[in-house]
């Protein structure tokens, strides 16, 4: 589905906003089940991400032919504003993402990964800007331990599925997936809630008490 704004402008505007007004939004909808498992976390605190899906699944596997020409098949089709999101089948050994997966997938217009499964390389990729986030870290390359099956396919993560082209937006409170055809109408509500909550924050910091701040209109 297409939006008035660009993917880009919509990320960059996305990039301003948190996931808990997002989720908030979400949550008045009825969508309850769209953030991403919370052991899932950046690879440095102050990593911040908002771009659209560009969905990868794998599983564990030993198999070695060809395995290289698909990685590169894979990252060149990863568009501008995009996020790269594994599903790796709950693979609990391997890195799906390092340090040169990162420098291709920048050189793409990537923003970002997010990975139920591991990073290596950690330290390299903490300083090159790009935000990963993922379940854990270790050295073990996934090269004859794991193999994609498919990409920009629908996956899914914990409770969340996820389809190519929906937003996702993370902070350190984590990272939530926005449905590609409610991106706008989502934005400009957590916009708003935002923009309320300076309001809110006055009254608290003028001395109201909680019930007069909630009989004007504020919450907690």
């Amino acid at each position: 589905m297409d939006h008035p704004r660009t993917d880009g402008e919509l990320c960059d505007r996305y990039a301003r906003v948190s996931t808990a007004a997002v989720n908030d939004v979400l949550r008045a909808g009825g969508l309850t089940r769209q953030v991403i498992p919370h052991a899932i976390a950046p690879v440095r605190d102050d990593m911040r991400l908002s771009g659209v899906a560009f969905t990868i699944k794998g599983a564990k596997s030993l198999q070695l032919d060809g395995e290289m020409e698909e990685r590169a098949a894979m990252l060149e089709e990863i568009p501008e504003h995009s996020i790269c999101v594994w599903d790796t089948s709950g693979d609990d050994e391997s890195a799906q993402w390092g340090e040169v997966m990162t420098m291709a997938a920048q050189r793409r217009g990537c923003r970002g990964a997010v990975i139920d499964g591991g990073v290596r390389d950690t330290e390299k990729i903490a300083g090159l800007g790009f935000p990963v986030y993922a379940r854990y870290r270790t050295s073990n390359g996934m090269l004859g331990r794991f193999r994609m099956t498919s990409w920009q396919t629908e996956i899914r993560i914990g409770e969340v599925t996820i389809a190519p082209g929906d937003f996702m937006v993370g902070d350190l409170d984590g990272v939530i997936v926005i449905p590609r055809a409610m991106a706008e109408e989502t934005l400009i509500a957590a916009e708003k809630i935002e923009e309320d909550e300076v309001g809110i924050k006055q009254m608290v910091t003028s001395g109201l008490e909680p019930r007069e701040v909630v009989e004007r209109g504020g919450y907690f």
